[in-house]
């Protein structure tokens, strides 16, 4: 008897190694993926958009995928450099500013330009991708793009004046994000400062800029109430253009992925899946602005009239854009046109 037992004992290990060894095979993850940014990881984009996103993306690939975020640069480099680590491989995905590379994305420029995007994140990021074949391509075949989203556009958060017309910003230092940004400071007379977001309370604490374009998201994660007093944007929400940004997979990774987690990748990072980044960028917005308000900050709202003053001098931001890049090897003001046609298309 005991034989009998010892020998039912060995021979249910043998049968159930099997089931065991699929049990371990199915919890180790055919492709790990290394996502950076260059945002806290307590920042929205990260908690609420990067975040959720890889984890949907794990869940629907049953396990066989796991994306690994890594915040703040804290895989190295800084914030300019991410679109080369991404091209390059040292990296298998980032999120990054396109401005942060200026000259690169030239076509994808005319999204954040004062005019074309007024205050309507959902209409431009369905927009961008309903031209991104026929008009952006050209721009990322180092890369494969996962998804491109705006945020909810430029404001103005000021350290000590309050801005109520472009003469109020003549003369002053004002950070941009990037080139685009350049030319709506410039066209106000002011002087535009480059710099990655996270340098920017420090910029502000030692007054080498007087204020910033920046949308209201970022005030918890830079704590941007301390440091300003005023945070200025036009009637219904208007801004003063807007920042576009990219999620990228290095090209070599993405062939090498078998389609059926291609079509994973794809299904998490389709129409519905920006129209749902448009609100996130939205909800983080209102919160932001709540909480400067709350601290005590003066939430300046332009009329129309003081609206129309700004936008007089911001026109011809859109023709100047058109110009320079008239020998840029495509169509700049058929692209202007199409931009903002797309757009009206999309609105709600």
């Amino acid at each position: 008897m005991l034989k009998r037992r010892q020998f039912l004992k060995a021979a249910g290990a043998v049968v159930a190694a099997p089931a065991l060894m699929r049990s371990a095979f199915a919890q180790t993850p055919e492709v790990t993926l290394k996502l950076h940014h260059f945002l806290g990881p307590k920042a929205p984009a990260h908690t609420k958009m990067l975040q959720p996103w890889a984890e949907a993306i794990e869940k629907d690939a049953g396990g066989r995928v796991k994306i690994e975020l890594y915040p703040s640069m804290s895989l190295g480099g800084s914030p300019p450099q991410l679109f080369r680590q991404v091209v390059d491989g040292v990296v298998d995905i980032v999120w990054t500013v396109n401005g942060y590379t200026p000259g690169l994305f030239p076509r994808s420029e005319i999204f954040e330009l004062p005019t074309i995007f007024t205050n309507d994140i959902t209409a431009t990021n369905l927009a961008m991708r309903d031209l991104f074949e026929s008009q952006l391509a050209p721009e990322y075949q180092d890369v494969h793009v996962l998804f491109m989203h705006v945020h909810a556009g430029q404001a103005f958060h000021m350290a000590n004046i309050p801005v109520r017309s472009p003469d109020d910003v003549k003369g002053k230092k004002i950070r941009v994000p990037g080139p685009t940004g350049n030319a709506v400071v410039e066209a106000m007379g002011a002087t535009p400062v480059t710099m990655p977001v996270p340098d920017l309370p420090q910029a502000l604490s030692t007054n080498a800029v007087d204020g910033a374009l920046i949308p209201w998201e970022i005030i918890p994660a830079l704590q941007l109430q301390e440091s300003t007093k005023y945070q200025i944007e036009g009637p219904d929400m208007t801004r003063f253009g807007t920042t576009t940004f990219q999620v990228s997979m290095n090209k070599a990774r993405w062939d090498a992925l078998p389609d059926d987690l291609k079509a994973v990748f794809d299904k998490h990072s389709g129409e519905e899946w920006v129209k749902e980044v448009a609100s996130i960028w939205r909800a983080s917005d209102d919160f932001g602005i709540k909480m400067a308000v709350d601290a005590g900050n003066e939430h300046i709202v332009l009329t129309e009239t003081e609206m129309d003053a700004f936008n007089q001098v911001l026109a011809p931001v859109v023709d100047r854009w058109v110009a320079e890049h008239a020998s840029g090897g495509f169509d700049a003001a058929a692209l202007a046109d199409a931009a903002k046609k797309a757009i009206a298309a999309r609105k709600s």
